[in-house]
């Protein structure tokens, strides 16, 4: 439009064209709304200036001389309040509707909300029947029922407060590791390894006519990960500490609340260390600096579960935040439970392995915050966990970390680096330690367990935009 008119000159225009070319420029520019999320009208920066606004209508109140309108695009917990006249009003202004409102930023005289958007223009994007819409404006859903509904749980308060804390849990977990010196890795989704030797796993295999039946696409049969952690020893023979953090597989039974086909995974492998205690600093500040960075970022949508879907929950975050970690061997663990009066479903003599109900009664015993179990039975841990060569009980040198509501959290031990030790248990493995190996250890910290816990949710599938398990819809 400006170039446009800059041609008509023939000569160079005088001050005072100049002075009405800047002038329409500004005028131009008032009259162009500013887009805004939710959020950012929420801060109050441009109050008084002309802005745009897309979303969501949460609620709809219209009256005699006035419309109000509660708009919400996924940005924030709160929606910004829309005031408009009755002329505006709409039909297809409905609980649900997306809309796109024009209007001054402006200062609300109630003091429920800060500020408020004088609407001129409101749009309907797209319409929304609110009697055929699964959730309704003025009942809460519990996770149960939203859980019905995978493909809309997203437009949920809950459900968009979950999702505001699992992304900035992400960022969380990738600060604290880039801060400490870690090199992120992006190890293989399809691989050939079992890694953990259990054999749940899914098998990938090429389709289409032009594939036999049983042909594999890379010679060797493949499969899903189920874990990152053996390409990150790879790694941890050229980095001292690297990590990964994407998302495994596993075909075991996912019926449970406890598990999930897909889930993502955050590993590290730490070289040039002997001691557990490297591991369980690691992990612990990890927990911590991931926890406060959710409190302090989210602090609104923390709010909201811990009010009304596990009330009393920030109380054991909290208790957590305050208290180091305390560390106790397996066989005190055992210990322990063999003393308790309560009736434990399955046995608890050394050797077994921990169940859920012995986890969250040692984490209960240890005052309810979580507590590293270390030095597991020797037979219980895969191959490569570093052999603690102690008797009568041989223990290898492996940790759990287990939390309040959830039981196991982190998994992890040192590797073993003696070529000796390991030749007699697996000829492949060699050649990993055969060049320029270094004592080294790792672990695993299951994510959506992370979420659980400093949320306080019980049900795994819950805490994950597309929750995968057996029998589970594929959208």
């Amino acid at each position: 439009m400006f170039q446009a008119a800059a041609k008509t000159f023939s000569v160079a225009p005088t001050a005072s064209v100049c002075r009405g070319i800047l002038s329409s420029i500004r005028q131009y520019c008032k009259k162009t709304p500013t887009k805004l999320r939710v959020s950012e009208a929420l801060s109050s920066a441009e109050l008084g200036t002309n802005v745009k606004v897309q979303g969501w209508v949460r609620s709809v109140r219209p009256q005699k001389a006035n419309l109000f309108l509660h708009v919400n695009d996924g940005s924030s917990l709160q929606s910004l309040q829309i005031v408009a006249g009755s002329e505006l009003c709409d039909p297809l202004l409905t609980f649900g509707s997306a809309v796109e409102v024009t209007g001054i930023l402006k200062k609300s005289p109630n003091q429920k909300q800060t500020v408020e958007l004088e609407a001129d223009q409101i749009h309907v994007v797209g319409e929304c029947n609110p009697v055929d819409f699964p959730f309704k404006i003025k009942e809460r859903h519990g996770l149960e029922y939203i859980r019905q509904f995978p493909h809309l749980r997203c437009r949920t308060n809950a459900f968009s407060s979950l999702l505001r804390v699992r992304s900035e849990a992400t960022t969380a977990i990738h600060s604290y590791f880039k801060e400490n010196g870690f090199v992120q890795i992006h190890t293989p989704i399809i691989t050939s390894n079992d890694c953990e030797g259990a054999g749940e796993l899914f098998q990938v295999e090429p389709s289409g006519p032009e594939h036999e039946e049983g042909e594999n696409f890379f010679s060797v049969p493949a499969f899903l990960t189920v874990s990152g952690q053996l390409h990150l020893e790879v790694m941890s023979g050229a980095f001292s500490r690297v990590y990964t953090f994407g998302p495994t597989f596993r075909a075991e039974n996912s019926q449970s609340r406890r598990h999930l086909a897909e889930f993502y995974m955050v590993e590290a492998e730490v070289s040039f260390t002997q001691s557990l205690e490297d591991l369980t600093k690691v992990m612990e500040d990890m927990f911590r600096s991931a926890t406060e960075h959710v409190l302090a970022h989210c602090a609104e949508d923390v709010a909201l579960f811990h009010k009304h879907v596990t009330p009393g929950h920030r109380d054991t975050i909290d208790a957590m935040m305050k208290r180091r970690f305390p560390v106790i061997t397996y066989s005190e663990a055992i210990d322990i439970l063999n003393r308790s009066s309560q009736k434990f479903t399955f046995p608890t003599d050394w050797g077994c392995d921990l169940q859920t109900e012995h986890e969250k009664y040692l984490v209960k015993h240890c005052g309810n915050i979580p507590v590293f179990v270390t030095d597991y039975p020797y037979d219980l841990k895969p191959f490569y966990a570093r052999d603690n060569q102690d008797h009568p009980k041989h223990t290898a040198a492996a940790v759990d970390l287990l939390v309040p509501g959830v039981g196991e959290l982190c998994g992890g031990s040192l590797r073993e680096e003696r070529l000796d030790l390991l030749r007699a248990r697996l000829e492949e493995y060699l050649d990993l330690r055969r060049f320029g190996s270094v004592p080294h250890g790792g672990f695993g910290l299951g994510f959506e367990r992370f979420l659980q816990c400093i949320l306080g949710i019980d049900n795994i599938k819950d805490v994950t935009p597309f929750p995968r398990f057996s029998h589970s819809c594929l959208l």
